[in-house]
Formats: C-alpha cells, structure tokens, sequence
C-alpha cells in the first residue's frame, strides 16, 4: 500500500504560478510512474502529465509549455509547476503512482488538492 500526500493548491491569479508537491510513503518510489490528473467540476477526470522513473515525461497538450512535472526519488516526492495559469485549470489535482507488474496494475491516489484561477 502507497500512501500519497498532495500540497500545494490555492487561489491564484490568471498568469500566475503554483508548485503542487506530492510525498509519497513507500521506500521503492522509483520504480512508480508518476503523474498528476484533474477534475473540474462536471467533469472527467483528466490526466494533466506523467513522469516515468527513468525521467521522461508527458503532457496533455493544453498544460504543454505551461506545466513541468519533475521528480525527486531520494525525497520520495513528485512535483507539478504550474505558470500562466488560465481559469480553465481550475480543478481538483490529484497525483498518482502506477506501477505494473506480472500483468497487475498497481495504483494509488492523493487525496486531491484544490487549485482556482480567478481574478
């Protein structure tokens, strides 16, 4: 069992800038592929970015150049840089780890973190 913490949400304004940090309790961190989702009201929830062990990364095409995902495995931490933050972000975050082995899928959830953009 993975426990995930998720921090860092707030209100900001348009064109700001947030950091969403999510710790993350088991010692074999790494081998996790990490990524940050979002829900918005009356909406799916969508994956915003991934970050595999190895450090390479994805990103949902509207986060694109906006949006870095990083990791820090000895701090058992992933990380979401969000800058010019448009009201369309606003959502619940929530960070993820995955991992498959032998054909099992193992995934864990935060418990979600809040981030507004509004004026």
């Amino acid at each position: 069992q993975v426990q995930l913490v998720d921090t860092g949400g707030g209100l900001v304004q348009p064109g700001g800038s947030l950091r969403l940090s999510c710790a993350a309790s088991t010692s074999i961190f790494s081998i996790y592929v990490m990524g940050w989702y979002r829900q918005a009201p009356g909406k799916q929830r969508e994956l915003v970015a991934t970050i595999t062990s190895a450090g390479n990364t994805n990103y949902v095409d509207s986060v694109k150049g906006r949006f870095t995902i990083s990791r820090d495995n000895a701090k058992k931490t992933v990380y979401l840089q969000m800058n010019s933050l448009k009201p369309e972000d606003t959502a619940v975050y929530y960070c993820n780890a995955l991992h498959l082995l032998h054909s099992t899928e193992y995934s864990y959830w935060g418990q979600g973190t809040q981030v507004t953009v509004s004026s």
